[in-house]
């Protein structure tokens, strides 16, 4: 028998996927204050398990953005040097703090807070940065590509290990302004690609911490698994102009919850 809470676990799960299937955001952006907000959830439970529903339901997102071609592979490939070793190197520091302590809990919600006004502030001035960076900055050299690449993987490692939020808003519009000649689809599904190594790496460390509620995570991936694959699907077949109007509702979403 289905548990009405279990269903609901279920829906928001479907939910958010099809929105991280269609624009590489909106998991942890809006998931983890889901659950802590809506569902009562702990934030260090919230993140951990949050941490691998993302790792499975992106591995299925991967799946598909690759059967489409729609994955920059050299891409994920120097975003996942930096940040997987940035993972591993916070989640050392988290255990030192004591994740379900009061420092503990400080630190989740005050990244978590900290990540979220960042993805408002980039929703809200997006086009000025854009704008900016390509009138002030321009199209880097490959070299300094590259290395920029690494580093944002190792600050997108600190965020999404403390708080679950960062792989999808903040590294796709990061993505955007070092790989301007890239489709939004294949940032997209860069985006998606890369998060599973990282949201892997950041669960399993979680899991040693304590911090995964499995029957909660069993209930969010028996809804997110046909929405990150419809949404998958979906974003192939959207105009790309759509496609940037659906991510910027998508951080719309994002700040409004910040504001709640």
């Amino acid at each position: 028998m289905i548990h009405s809470v279990d269903l609901l676990y279920s829906i928001s799960g479907f939910c958010v996927s099809l929105l991280v299937g269609m624009t590489g955001v909106g998991g942890g952006s809006l998931m983890t204050p889901l659950l802590i907000l809506l569902f009562g959830v702990h934030p260090a439970t919230a993140v951990g398990t949050d941490l691998l529903y993302a790792a499975a339901t992106k591995s299925g997102g991967t799946v598909v953005h690759g059967l489409n071609r729609n994955i920059d592979w050299r891409v994920v490939g120097r975003l996942a040097a930096g940040s997987v070793p940035a993972t591993a190197l916070t989640l050392l520091v988290l255990s030192g703090f004591g994740i379900y302590s009061g420092a503990g809990r400080s630190l989740i919600t005050a990244v978590l807070s900290g990540a979220l006004a960042a993805t408002a502030a980039v929703l809200i001035f997006r086009k000025r940065i854009l704008a900016f960076f390509a009138a002030h900055v321009g199209e880097l050299s490959p070299r300094r590509t590259a290395a920029l690449t690494v580093l944002l993987g190792a600050v997108l490692g600190v965020l999404v290990s403390i708080s679950s939020v960062g792989a999808g808003a903040l590294g796709v519009t990061a993505i955007i302004l070092l790989y301007p000649r890239l489709p939004t689809a294949r940032i997209v599904g860069s985006d998606i690609a890369h998060a599973v190594p990282l949201t892997l790496v950041a669960g399993i460390g979680h899991w040693v911490l304590g911090s995964i509620d499995w029957h909660l995570l069993g209930s969010l991936v028996a809804g997110s698994l046909p929405g990150i694959v419809i949404g998958s699907y979906i974003s192939v077949r959207v105009p790309d102009a759509v496609l940037r109007f659906t991510l910027a509702t998508t951080l719309l979403l994002v700040a409004g919850k910040l504001a709640l």
